[in-house]
């Protein structure tokens, strides 16, 4: 890895020990169940979420870490993050209900994702390389890099994302790359998916939805 990609990885490091830091309010999983009672209807009774070709997606939140789920609702909240529907619900949460739902959901086992089981050999061959090894004649680098070995995340800054759903996926890298997303640490993310083509995006999307999270690897273990 060269010098400045280098570079950016301490920079984000520090910005995730900053985060973390700033976020670390104690979150409750019993208060946070009944808190979490209006998330239900999108992101289902198991946290799961769900996959929903051609329309909106919903992401599962079973398993993902409870720091990165309450900077999001914060980022919500604060309108650093846009999404008309979870505006209005994280506006509803005060900041110990985000902690509280934020642990709830982060101690649920992780669920399968969907919307990658369709997907042919060639397109899930290239979401791997992308996702493995990155395309450096491209100036891409690989989704592991940040997100770890299997995509099952590290700490609060990189998210897991093995197991979640393609259509979700596809459309935040899409709103990275359209710069209608933009609450990432120093624009890694959006620099990346502007590198990324459509079937660049599809593809890693639908490779990441048909990889175990970390419970299920360890379960197949």
């Amino acid at each position: 890895m060269n010098k400045k990609y280098l570079s950016r990885f301490g920079l984000l490091i520090g910005v995730s020990l900053v985060s973390g830091g700033a976020l670390a309010q104690q979150g409750d999983a019993e208060r946070g169940q009944a808190a979490a009672a209006t998330c239900t209807a999108c992101h289902q009774a198991d946290g799961s979420g769900m996959n929903v070709p051609n329309g909106e997606s919903w992401p599962r939140l079973a398993g993902l870490n409870a720091d990165y789920i309450a900077k999001q609702l914060h980022d919500f909240k604060a309108g650093q993050r846009q999404n008309a529907t979870m505006m209005t619900f994280a506006n509803m949460l005060d900041d110990q209900q985000i902690a509280d739902v934020a642990e709830y959901y982060s101690q649920m086992p992780v669920t399968p994702g969907q919307g990658g089981d369709e997907a042919d050999e060639a397109l899930l061959a290239r979401g791997q390389q992308l996702a493995e090894r990155g395309d450096w004649n491209a100036y891409i680098v690989s989704c592991q890099s940040c997100h770890g070995p299997g995509g099952t995340g590290v700490g609060s800054t990189f998210p897991g994302v093995a197991s979640q759903h393609a259509g979700y996926i596809s459309a935040q890298l899409r709103a990275w790359k359209n710069e209608t997303r933009i609450n990432d640490p120093q624009n890694l993310m959006g620099a990346i998916a502007k590198r990324m083509s459509d079937n660049d995006i599809q593809a890693v999307s639908a490779w990441y939805a048909t990889q175990p999270g970390s419970e299920e690897q360890e379960t197949a273990q």
